[in-house]
């Protein structure tokens, strides 16, 4: 009896994948998420919910932290060995303050719209535009967020010299 190559690689790949297949099925299937279930919000944890009302960057600011624009908190917190004078650490405080105040607000806006996005699917009362509403409303806060972090780096980079940049990279552990 002759059977066309086709049907005896398709018996092939079958009968040596049905055991996998059979062990696919008894396994459990959870999802990653599931433990996300408890969640104020479900997009966000805890640590980002805190980190958005707190004003922290939360990694906003990379591009500028590891191109050479040191952020203000970091330059703060190292003014002793920067050397920083007390007009530069006042002009930094100032950038800082600014920085902070500003994305203390985002943060509670952006936890805001989340917390309604997440109740309008919790309630069921989520329709297509409003989802589109929703997006648009976190995403340009979140944009605003990431520009004021990013801002604040621009403007400590004039005020900084040379020789206070490379002890910023060396202690931040940018340069050997």
């Amino acid at each position: 009896m002759r059977y066309p190559i086709g049907f005896l690689v398709l018996a092939l790949t079958l009968g040596s994948k049905g055991p996998l297949l059979a062990q696919a099925h008894s396994h459990d299937h959870a999802s990653p998420y599931a433990e996300y279930m408890d969640r104020e919000i479900k997009a966000l944890s805890a640590e980002e919910i805190a980190g958005l009302l707190n004003g922290d960057g939360l990694g906003m600011a990379l591009p500028a932290e590891l191109n050479r624009y040191p952020g203000p908190r970091h330059v703060l917190e190292l003014r002793a060995m920067l050397g920083l004078s007390a007009d530069q650490e006042s002009k930094v405080q100032a950038i800082f303050n600014e920085m902070q105040a500003q994305a203390r607000s985002l943060g509670e806006t952006i936890v805001e719209l989340e917390r309604e996005l997440d109740r309008s699917f919790a309630e069921g009362t989520i329709t297509e535009a409003r989802l589109e509403e929703s997006l648009e409303g976190i995403a340009l806060n979140r944009a605003r967020l990431r520009a004021t972090h990013l801002r604040a780096h621009l403007r400590v980079l004039p005020v900084l010299s040379d020789s206070q940049l490379e002890h910023y990279e060396r202690a931040r552990g940018y340069a050997g």
